[in-house]
């Protein structure tokens, strides 16, 4: 049984219209990643600068006791090799968060993204999601990721979705009874 014709514009429509929205879910979500990335950088260079302070109460009382990062851990007391494991942890904290600050500041347009998922320290991420409020870009920056979202979106329906549905379609229609999803 053939369908009339109006089911055939009608479907067309509503696939233009599908294609438009997925361009516009695309764009507006990865448009707020340089947003978020900032935010990001922001937060990060926060707990840089806590870190830095840390470091240098944690050398100050370090120092007090005579210790350097030098010192032998097994020649020291059990109180002095506390706080000289504080003064190695606090200097690895600094040199982690000084690496990641330095490299997303440094890293493109293009490879920004990348750089960030590879230095992503999940609680700073989830504070900056706390307080996230989203912005429209009008930088270069948001303009690529916005075509880049589109891209996504697009490819991710035509390649993906849309394939899967047709399937479903043709299989519903050669066997004359309604699809299980």
């Amino acid at each position: 049984m053939r369908l009339p014709s109006f089911f055939y514009s009608a479907s067309a429509g509503v696939e233009k219209l599908i294609d438009r929205l997925l361009c516009a879910c695309g764009a507006l979500l990865f448009s707020q990643a340089p947003e978020f990335m900032q935010q990001y950088l922001q937060r990060l260079g926060g707990r840089l600068d806590e870190a830095l302070r840390h470091l240098d109460e944690v050398r100050s009382v370090a120092l007090q006791s005579g210790i350097s990062m030098d010192s032998d851990a097994q020649a020291l007391d059990k109180g002095s090799q506390g706080v000289a494991s504080l003064l190695r942890l606090s200097l690895q904290r600094v040199e982690n968060l000084q690496s990641a600050e330095i490299s997303l500041r440094t890293a493109s347009i293009m490879t920004r993204p990348f750089v960030f998922v590879s230095h992503l320290d999940w609680d700073t991420a989830h504070g900056v999601c706390s307080v996230y409020k989203p912005a429209i870009p009008t930088t270069l920056e948001g303009l690529i990721y916005a075509i880049v979202g589109m891209i996504f979106m697009l490819g991710l329906y035509y390649f993906t979705l849309r394939p899967a549905l047709v399937k479903l379609y043709t299989r519903w229609r050669l066997s004359k009874e309604p699809p299980v999803l």
